[in-house]
């Protein structure tokens, strides 16, 4: 019946109409047919045809992470890559279903109910707002050291690091001296006027050497909630992707091998990490396109 050709309008009845007339469900007569051995025909995928295959897509994004510096990153940063560098244009949601459905994702985290915040800790403009923290590591040789790093809010470009012994309120002033002297080129009086630190209520920063040190420098402090590290969370997320990046899953063995690790990552970081506040661009590269726009 459904091969039958309609003598109104020249054209077969098909099986769809055949089966709504006799209210007979396809998916019965398809598993009929299946059953008797009879070929089915496949369906095929609806709309335009995607220039590149799903094999094509997995195969560019195997290569991109396999030639990506950083390790764990999700489907956002490689979307932007095929579409930025490699001149792939897909939807982001495919490139997402393709490395879902091939295991490629990084593991899920477990969800944090999100505390409300008023206000903003992320600039529009630089050398607004810096961020500092402290995180201990463990060597085998020097046993736990420290490691200092300040943020740039802007553009979360980490802008002074340094590792030590001891994390004293003199430990602590050294990345931020670091960077004033490669932002400002001096660690004059007042050099950093308007710029305000934000910073936890570590012991390091609540000493008064330390607020002494940066109100010299001109720079406010910035104080974050308590037990609300969030409100910190531009170094926060910068100590948490150096960790993952850089520090989980190795062995050092002494105060000189986390230098020369966070060094190689902090240079790897700034010219390469791709921040999607940024347009996924990196920390230089915005830092570089800014200085254009105000020299124009």
């Amino acid at each position: 019946m459904s091969a039958a050709t309609s003598p109104s309008t020249g054209k077969i009845y098909g099986i769809a109409r055949a089966c709504e007339v006799l209210d007979y469900p396809r998916s019965t007569f398809y598993a009929q047919r299946a059953a008797q051995g009879e070929a089915v025909t496949p369906i095929k995928r609806r709309g335009p045809k995607p220039m590149l295959s799903d094999q094509g897509l997995l195969e560019a994004i195997q290569k991109d992470l396999e030639t990506s510096p950083f390790s764990g990153e999700g489907h956002r940063k490689v979307w932007a890559r095929l579409r930025v560098r490699d001149q792939i244009r897909v939807a982001r949601k495919r490139v997402l279903r393709v490395m879902r459905e091939n295991n490629l994702l990084s593991p899920h985290r477990r969800p944090v109910e999100p505390k409300p915040h008023d206000g903003e800790i992320i600039t529009d403009a630089p050398n607004e707002m810096w961020g500092t923290d402290g995180v201990r590591l463990f060597t085998l040789d020097d046993g736990w050291v420290w490691l200092f790093a300040v943020v740039e809010h802007w553009n979360a470009e980490c802008i002074g690091w340094f590792v030590t012994k001891h994390g004293t309120r003199f430990s602590a002033l050294e990345p931020i001296r670091m960077g004033l002297q490669r932002i400002f080129g001096s660690t004059q009086k007042d050099v950093a006027r308007g710029l305000a630190l934000r910073m936890d209520h570590g012991t390091q920063y609540l000493a008064n050497h330390f607020l002494n040190q940066i109100r010299f420098w001109g720079i406010a402090p910035s104080f974050a909630f308590v037990e609300e590290p969030q409100t910190n969370g531009v170094a926060e997320r910068f100590n948490r992707t150096l960790k993952e990046q850089c520090i989980f899953g190795r062995v050092f063995r002494n105060l000189e091998e986390v230098r020369a690790a966070v060094a190689h990552f902090v240079e790897l970081y700034n010219n390469h990490w791709l921040v999607e506040k940024l347009g996924f661009k990196s920390p230089l590269q915005a830092r570089q396109e800014h200085g254009l726009r105000e020299a124009a």
